[in-house]
């Protein structure tokens, strides 16, 4: 019995070690995010990074290999958990407009919860592109433009958006226009994302000018 419950207990020690780490891992990973947005990857070293976590540089090295880990497991974690919503809002949506509505919304409330893998994400997807690791930075990036790019080829097929535009054209306005707020948009601010994805569609649909 003695040595079951010292197993037991050592089990329980070594699940709250586990959990402990893993804890400290998102901490890490979270400065990480908020240096390589506002500094730059290249400019944030790891003793930045370890700094600003109030440990040393070697103490980071029990959690992670390099800053290149860092930045992967960020950007993995972001653009997998950005294409599986997406995926999700595709095969739920039964009309193109309703599709295109929830994309938009779920891309400012990714730009509320997560602002700084977005920034991180618009400063160095280019960079990235073509390095040895980071491949499915542009693979993902292509499968949720393929996404957009079908809610709106099927809205002009249905009749439902203006068949007179190009859908690729559009496309790259509605990203570029949403995903760039991340820069001015602030989660405390004034606005919620909700607020903010509510004018956004009415313009969108509606324009500036009034008839």
């Amino acid at each position: 019995m003695a040595a079951r419950r010292t197993a037991g207990a050592a089990a329980r020690n070594g699940g709250s070690r586990s959990a402990a780490g893993s804890v400290r891992r998102a901490e890490l990973l979270e400065i990480a995010a908020g240096m390589f947005a506002t500094r730059g990857f290249t400019q944030t070293t790891v003793r930045d990074i370890a700094d600003e976590a109030g440990i040393l540089s070697g103490s980071l090295y029990h959690h992670f290999s390099s800053k290149e880990e860092m930045l992967d497991e960020i950007l993995r974690d972001f653009l997998g958990r950005l294409h599986e919503r997406f995926t999700e809002i595709e095969k739920e949506g039964e009309e193109p407009k309703e599709v295109l509505d929830r994309l938009i919304a779920h891309s400012f409330t990714t730009i509320h919860e997560t602002p700084d893998a977005v920034a991180l994400y618009q400063n160095e997807a280019d960079a990235l592109s073509g390095q040895p690791g980071f491949e499915y930075v542009d693979q993902l990036g292509k499968k949720i433009e393929k996404i957009w790019l079908r809610a709106l080829t099927a809205g002009q097929k249905s009749g439902v958006f203006r068949g007179d535009v190009d859908v690729n054209l559009t496309y790259r306005f509605i990203r570029d226009t949403v995903w760039c707020s991340v820069r001015w948009y602030r989660p405390r601010g004034k606005f919620r994302a909700e607020a903010v994805a509510e004018q956004y569609l009415r313009v969108l649909y509606g324009g500036l000018v009034t008839d």
